[in-house]
């Protein structure tokens, strides 16, 4: 989990390789559930993570998400080809 994090917040050339906060907390879900950190759990472990995420952060568009849509995404990028990456990504960076 602490590489998960590394990689979200890690910067290349004194730039942030995600440059929004939506941005990072999209990736930050997406490794969460594709990563698979734990044994056992991981979207539900995932989803929670990046609501704390979102909390933290103080992400806007973070309040609107209903528990349907969080499982809705998280079940979109648990079943998604890695290849669809930034495809999802992108999708969950635009509804933040």
């Amino acid at each position: 989990m602490e590489g998960i994090v590394g990689n979200v917040m890690k910067s290349f050339g004194g730039k942030d390789v995600y440059s929004s906060i939506e941005e990072k907390a999209a990736h930050f879900l997406y490794f969460m559930v594709k990563n698979h950190p734990f044994s056992d759990g991981n979207k539900r472990s995932g989803a929670f993570s990046f609501v704390w995420f979102l909390r933290t952060f103080r992400v806007k568009g973070g309040r609107m998400i209903a528990p349907a849509t969080l499982t809705a995404l998280t079940l979109l990028i648990a079943e998604s080809d890695p290849k669809k990456k930034a495809q999802m990504t992108a999708l969950v960076t635009r509804l933040l």
